[in-house]
């Protein structure tokens, strides 16, 4: 008597180590070993199509093989989508191409185009496809997984180029001249607390750092302005992590506390600074209280104060963005900022290869919003504007000169 169950427990055993072809074959010979009726019995203990059987017993006997290194003979298996669907490619192709974006009437405009979303359509125009070989077809059209790439800097002003060119002269001809050359701007925002913070870190597998679903702001811990100052001869920032608004005032007392803590010992000789910023924020080339203040520091220490501001849309060429403020970021990757004080630790922490050193500390001085600046208070500024540009060009001298 023929045992079904002990075909059916042989084809288990053997079904994860055998491949179509190996498995067609073994149950051919399974069902030529049994005689009259193998086929049928071998079918119903394995679950193997009689078709499969026989096509394996005809291989056995010479009648057919498949070529060497293919499982199949050519031309056998499920025929591609394709090619049974002429025109899946294309209607798939017009769901996703960019040049549809325009097209208020366009199936996906303002739906996310997953490819489960993509196959619902598709087959709303009646193809039969799945989520599944909806990924394998948008391989083919050349098309992945794409985040936005910031690289566009808005409208482009007609002399950008020639105020890059104004900004890298006046900045070699200072360095030359061994006086001092500062970039400056302001970090984000950064929320304290147990929020989470971009980037991934090693840690034991399983166990990820627990932090707050929501960001909602902390009362009580608040956020930090961290105001970077970088020195381009040197390599080296100085941060100020400011705990009320990025105002004018906060911006130049930045600066300040760059100059007494490290500029004054290694420029003792300087009769100048030049610094390069945004055309807007905090040093706004229109700010007028970043103007009064800066007098103010140039009559603090003696120094004529040259500013360059890059043109509207260009604030990522200004060199302490990709010179200290990345390195900082990938410094704090993953690492949740629960107090003032590991934002401190893990600025000063921030190094390079190359020798960047970083140096913070933490500002607690008030520094209100609103403060007007009247148009006397404006005209006493010693400033003497450039003949390139004098909006984004200009020298403040202190009040004596």
């Amino acid at each position: 008597m023929i045992d079904e169950v002990v075909i059916g427990d042989k084809y288990r055993l053997l079904a994860g180590g055998l491949d179509e072809r190996g498995m067609r074959r073994w149950a051919a010979a399974e069902a030529l070993s049994l005689g009259r009726g193998g086929t049928a019995v071998v079918a119903r203990a394995t679950g193997i199509a009689e078709s499969t059987i026989r096509r394996g017993r005809r291989e056995l006997a010479c009648e057919e093989r498949p070529e060497a290194g293919r499982v199949r003979r050519r031309g056998a298996g499920r025929k591609p989508l394709t090619e049974t669907d002429p025109t899946l490619l294309d209607d798939l192709e017009r769901l996703v191409d960019d040049s549809s974006r325009g097209d208020p009437e366009a199936p996906l405009r303002w739906t996310a185009k997953s490819l489960r979303n993509l196959a619902t359509e598709l087959r709303g125009q009646g193809h039969e496809i799945s989520a599944a070989s909806v990924a394998p077809l948008l391989r083919r059209l050349g098309y992945s997984l794409q985040a936005n790439a910031k690289t566009r800097e808005g409208a482009k002003h007609p002399d950008r180029d020639a105020q890059f060119a104004h900004i890298n002269e006046t900045v070699a001809t200072a360095l030359k001249q061994g006086r001092p050359v500062i970039s400056v701007d302001t970090k984000k925002k950064e929320l304290i607390g147990d929020f989470k913070n971009g980037g991934r870190e090693l840690r034991p597998k399983g166990e990820p750092e627990q932090v707050r679903t929501h960001d909602f702001k902390d009362k009580a811990l608040g956020k930090v302005n961290p105001y970077g100052v970088y020195d381009v001869a040197e390599d080296a920032g100085w941060v100020s992590v400011g705990i009320d608004s990025d105002t004018a005032q906060f911006a130049v007392a930045s600066i300040r506390g760059w100059w007494r803590h490290l500029g004054h010992e290694r420029y003792p000789d300087a009769t100048s600074l030049t610094i390069t910023a945004d055309c807007g924020g905090s040093n706004g080339n229109r700010t007028r209280l970043w103007k009064t203040e800066l007098l103010r520091l140039a009559d603090e220490i003696g120094l004529a104060i040259r500013v360059c501001h890059f043109p509207p849309g260009t604030s990522k060429w200004n060199k302490i963005e990709h010179r200290l403020f990345s390195f900082i970021s990938m410094n704090w990757r993953a690492k949740p900022l629960i107090s003032r004080q590991v934002v401190i630790d893990l600025i000063n922490a921030t190094t390079t290869r190359t020798g960047l050193e970083v140096f913070a500390r933490l500002d607690e001085h008030s520094y209100p919003k609103g403060i007007k600046v009247s148009n006397a208070e404006l005209a006493a500024v010693n400033l003497k504007p450039n003949a390139f540009h004098p909006e984004w060009n200009y020298t403040i001298n202190p009040s004596g000169n």
